[in-house]
């Protein structure tokens, strides 16, 4: 499939979803689509796993719809493999183009999905892949009076969601292919555009994504692990991979149970074995789900701006806090996420992480903790400035910030201004970076390189005579001199101007004469 056919597969999803969600809330109908989307992902799978395995046989895996005992037979060894295999499994009976079949003849299919969904996670139950399934579709309720009124009204528009998305070939069968794992990240980035203040909690822009992927993965062809603590729908963490020939194992963490759903979706559709992501549900930082002696090859977050968080006496004998000496405030969390992720980076690793740029200057606490990173630990590798408006639901400027333990360069920390007007393309809503304005970035910090009025490389004398204030404006100088003005051809241009004025003002009056009317003063 080309980029170009890509782009209109992505833009029929799209247009299915703006034309049948009515009324609906784009919010709630993304968990409805992306749902089904998912539900039809893994029925191909299924359909294209069990053929493997009755190639030998000649048959096609929708030949076994019977109940007789040799065909139970068949599917019992199926479903055995293909639990081992997928991690899940699905007759044949509920297929979804079986379900979109009966769907399109007006069938009632609103019972039958909802036991097909179920069957789902409860054939995981007792296996390694159960965690991964576990109320995996619990946002999709066919019974929400937000589907329609009458149970009529909801089958009619599941009926129509799903005849829709059973016509559309995704083509599974291309290993060298990722389509509808695409399609399912342009759709989430397309929702994510449109929600507001919500969307910040389950995407970041790809263009940033980039910058953070690329920037970890430096230097590396294959990664042991890569972690995020806030991982929204996974995209990051898929960023990540496609930046590099092989991830051995993804590790995330998420609070909102919606989107946790979300991103072991996507970490499947994107073709992510079951037992290669380990991803958890719950608060990152007041009950953090992963081993506390586990550490990653490359950490990356895009946590929520100064959340509150519980900065209590307890967690001062919390390992990941306790080194500093003080607590981030109740009322900013943004240092609590940096030392949570800096206790699980690895030596050999490399941490970016996005915050407000607050944290490069504010006092106090987060003083305190910015200056024994920098001080004591020597954990800062680079501070990059990213313009205003390029996340969604806030328009506030940002900053990347890079941590390595073992560090290249220990003499000096990297600055980066990429917020200037030339660095980014201003759009009616929400700024861009260009593919140009990343690969700036990129190879700027690749390259550790010191750019006239973009890049500076700080000593850490400098840095200490700053009192560890790392406002980027103050070691990166962006200032452009506005041309001199010559006073005397001002002054030469008004004189003429008034002559002139002198002319045209007896030009008038002569006219007024003329017409035996009073000229204006």
């Amino acid at each position: 499939m080309t980029e170009e056919q890509k782009k209109q597969l992505e833009q029929q999803l799209w247009n299915i979803a703006n034309a049948l969600r009515g009324k609906m809330n784009a919010d709630d109908f993304r968990d409805y689509i992306l749902g089904f989307i998912f539900y039809k992902y893994l029925s191909e799978k299924m359909h294209s796993y069990a053929n493997r395995e009755l190639k030998s046989e000649n048959m096609d895996y929708l030949e076994l719809l019977g109940e007789d005992d040799d065909t139970q037979a068949f599917l019992g060894e199926i479903q055995l493999a293909a639990v081992e295999q997928l991690g899940y499994y699905l007759k044949p009976s509920d297929l979804f183009s079986q379900v979109a079949l009966r769907g399109s003849e007006n069938s009632f299919i609103l019972g039958d999905l909802q036991r097909i969904l179920n069957d789902i996670e409860q054939s995981t139950r007792g296996t390694d892949s159960e965690d991964d399934f576990d109320d995996l579709f619990y946002d999709l309720d066919l019974n929400s009076a937000k589907l329609g009124r009458s149970e009529t009204a909801k089958n009619e528009l599941i009926s129509k969601i799903l005849v829709h998305l059973n016509s559309i070939d995704f083509e599974l069968e291309k290993t060298d292919s990722d389509v509808l794992g695409d399609a399912y990240e342009y759709l989430i980035g397309q929702f994510a555009s449109g929600a507001g203040k919500k969307a910040g909690e389950f995407y970041t822009p790809k263009q940033v994504s980039t910058i953070l992927a690329q920037i970890v993965t430096t230097g590396k062809s294959r990664l042991k692990n890569v972690y995020d603590p806030t991982c929204g729908s996974g995209s990051l963490l898929l960023r990540v991979a496609r930046e590099v020939k092989e991830v051995g194992e993804y590790f995330g963490q998420e609070m909102n149970r919606t989107t946790y759903n979300l991103a072991r979706m996507n970490m499947l559709l994107h073709d992510v074995h079951y037992s290669k992501f380990d991803l958890r549900q719950e608060d990152t930082l007041e009950h953090p789900q992963h081993d506390k002696d586990q550490r990653f090859e490359a950490v990356v977050a895009n946590p929520p701006f100064s959340a509150q968080w519980k900065a209590s006496d307890l967690q001062q004998a919390d390992d990941r806090f306790s080194q500093y000496g003080r607590m981030a405030p109740s009322s900013k969390a943004d240092f609590a996420f940096v030392q949570h992720m800096l206790h699980h980076l690895a030596d050999n690793g490399t941490m970016a992480v996005i915050l407000p740029h607050g944290v490069l200057f504010r006092g106090g606490a987060e003083g305190h903790i910015r200056q024994y990173l920098i001080k004591e630990r020597n954990w800062l590798d680079a501070v990059i400035g990213l313009p205003a408006n390029i996340f969604y639901g806030t328009s506030i400027p940002t900053s990347i910030l890079v941590f390595k333990k073992c560090r290249e360069h220990p003499d000096n920390i990297l600055f980066i201004d990429a917020s200037g007007k030339d660095h980014f393309e201003k759009a009616k809503n929400q700024n861009n970076l260009r593919e140009q304005d990343i690969t700036t970035i990129v190879d700027t910090y690749r390259q550790r390189q010191a750019k006239d009025k973009y890049s500076h490389l700080a000593t850490m004398d400098e840095i200490a005579d700053n009192d560890y204030n790392l406002n980027i404006p103050r070691y990166v100088d962006t200032f452009e001199e506005e041309e001199a003005i010559d006073l005397a051809a001002v002054a030469a241009e008004i004189k003429a101007l008034d002559a002139e004025m002198i002319d045209i003002d007896n030009t008038i009056k002569g006219f007024c004469d003329e017409l035996g009317i009073e000229a204006p003063l």
